[in-house]
């Protein structure tokens, strides 16, 4: 059986993510790991975000997880989505898992825009998919994660502290920003003031 070609970039993104992430699966579950990026680009279409942000948030676990290099995301897709790609992409997956949070923490500070709306869909997405793991299964839901449960508050309620920090009024796509600290609060409770 043979397919048409895609009517457009997020279309061919969208096979692209799923040739990449073919036979993967999300940690300690059943559930392929495209869901993933299919829920990110929902998150950044239903925000009003260009389709090279949606693309990208299609791609961003791309060159962190898979073989695919970043030059083979620039050939299909243009050098704007792939230079957000590798902004949204940890840059030393070896690194302690502490380690790679703190930079991610810092980088995002300072990071454009756009690169910052698409962290936080790809973080809104992981804690929407916790809580969902919360109402079903508990406390136990914090067994499938390398770190324990305070860490991860520390990380997740450090994240919504920069997102805030960094929420434009005038630009109606950083409310997802809003939305990620409401699910945040929902998960740990209010946020810590430090």
């Amino acid at each position: 059986m043979s397919f048409p070609k895609p009517a457009n970039k997020v279309f061919e993104a969208v096979v692209f993510a799923a040739k990449a992430h073919a036979s993967q699966y999300r940690k300690s579950t059943k559930i392929p790991y495209l869901v993933h990026p299919l829920g990110v680009a929902t998150l950044l279409i239903g925000y009003g975000c260009s389709d090279d942000l949606v693309v990208a948030g299609l791609l961003h676990d791309v060159i962190e997880d898979t073989p695919v290099k970043a030059s083979e995301i620039q050939k299909h897709f243009g050098k704007t989505v792939v230079d957000l790609v590798k902004a949204a992409s940890e840059p030393d997956k070896s690194a302690p898992w502490e380690q790679r949070k703190t930079h991610t923490i810092e980088f995002l500070k300072t990071a454009p825009t756009e690169v910052l709306i698409i962290s936080c869909a790809d973080k809104l997405n992981n804690i929407q998919s916790i809580l969902k793991d919360l109402e079903k299964q508990g406390e136990n839901a914090w067994s499938r994660f390398n770190r324990p449960k305070e860490k991860q508050k520390w990380y997740y309620q450090s994240l919504a502290k920069v997102f805030i920090s960094r929420l434009e009024k005038q630009d109606t796509r950083t409310n997802i920003f809003v939305e990620f600290v409401s699910v945040v609060e929902k998960v740990f409770g209010n946020l810590e003031h430090s």
